[in-house]
This record gives C-alpha cells, structure tokens and sequence, in this order.
C-alpha cells in the first residue's frame, strides 16, 4: 500500500502533466465553413477593427482561435501585430461576446527579434526571440517583473517552449512614449511581450486564466508551418 506522501506526489506529477500539455494539431486545416466565416465577418466589422488592422490578420488569428480545442475561456482574444514597428500601438484585445476593442497599446518585442522592427523570430530558449502563433494564457504571479502572465505556446516547434523560456506577459519602464522620443524605438525584452506598466496589471487580469493570445509577424515560415491556420494565408 502506497503511503499518503507517496500519493501526493504522485497526483501533482499528473496535475503538472496535464496542466502543461496540449493537444497540438497534426493535420493542417483544410477548409472554414460558410458560419464560422460570416461570425468573424461581422465581429470585425462591429467592433470597428479596419482602424486598427487589416481583415485578413484577424481572420487568420480567428481561424486559429475556433480550432483550439483546449481553450478554456473564449470571451475575448489578445492579438500582437509585429508586422508593425515598436513605435506603434500594436497590441489589442477584442471582446468576442460585444464585438468591441477592449485594449490597444505599445508592447515589445524580443532583443534578438529586431530593433524597431520585428523580424528575427524563434522557439529556441535562450535566443532572447519573440515567438509566434498561439498561445494560451495560464496562471499570474509576482515576478522579478511584477504582476505577469504565463503563457503556453500550443504549436509544436513554433512556441511551444514559451514556458521553458519564460516568456510571460510583464510591465517594464522601457514600453512608454518617453522611451520613444528618447531612442526612437521602445525598449526590448527577452522574448516576452511587454507592456506599459500603467496598464500591464488591468489588461493581465482581464485576459489571464485560459484566453487565446495570437502573435503575428512578417514571417512566411510561420504561416507555411503553422497546423492552425488555412495555408496561403495573407495579412494584406
């Protein structure tokens, strides 16, 4: 008979396990339905998201969003633009249920990822890189950083070594204006998508706890590779 320590250990081996696993796609879509289309369509349309970014951006990060199969929470999705320079306001958060932007503001990108533009991107710990694709985002906590975000990339050999690497959602001083005016760029992290400490804590909580993250970049590799979205997808 198995001693009740034993049996701890054993339960919050499996809890580990399944908490940091994911059922990733092995097979590429191959088509979206008539429905599925006409919903992106109109969210796009009434959340008057043209001002902010092109159609086919959101399409891609949609189609990927309704073939999660895990995702736990899906009143909203969080999508990162690094098509766009640093000194943009590039990331965003859309209420699903009311078709209406929620959030919009600076982030940063990874040191190794580019200067003020993003065009280096990796899943390889320790490359200081921004990753793309989807994410799922996990459990907050107090950090070197403050209130952060875990996040847990759900494609394979895209960004699935987030959690390994650590790449969180976290404030830092360097995602401001003033960083802007004085280095014409913002300030850049390891790999995590920083955000203005003013507002890092508020979007956080209202995006924690198993909400779908979708990062974007001008990357053919990314698009071409990934299981979650249609192939020859195109942000323009």
């Amino acid at each position: 008979m198995k001693s009740p320590y034993k049996i701890l250990l054993y339960c919050l081996y499996f809890n580990v396990i399944s908490c940091s696993s994911h059922d990733y796609r092995v097979e590429d879509i191959k088509a979206v339905d008539e429905t599925t289309e006409d919903k992106i369509i109109e969210t796009y349309n009434e959340a008057d998201l043209q001002q902010h970014f092109p159609f086919a951006l959101f399409r891609i990060a949609m189609i990927g969003f309704y073939n999660i199969k895990d995702l736990k929470i899906s009143d909203r999705i969080t999508i990162i633009d690094y098509s766009k320079p640093s000194t943009e306001e590039r990331f965003y958060v859309v209420d699903l249920d009311k078709k209406e932007l929620l959030y919009k503001c600076l982030v940063a990108h990874g040191r190794n990822t580019g200067n003020n533009l993003a065009s280096n991107f990796s899943n390889e710990p320790n490359s200081k890189k921004s990753s793309l694709g989807l994410f799922i985002t996990a459990e907050t906590y107090q950090g070197k950083h403050g209130y952060s975000l875990k996040l847990d990339g759900i494609e394979k050999d895209i960004n699935n070594n987030a959690r390994k690497r650590a790449i969180v959602i976290h404030g830092a001083d360097y995602v401001s204006k003033e960083f802007i005016k004085k280095h014409g760029r913002l300030g850049r992290s390891w790999g995590c998508p920083a955000l203005p400490e003013v507002l890092s804590q508020e979007i956080i909580e209202s995006i924690s706890g198993g909400r779908c993250l979708f990062i974007y970049g001008n990357d053919d590799e990314y698009l071409n590779k990934s299981k979650y979205i249609l192939k020859k997808e195109n942000k323009s």
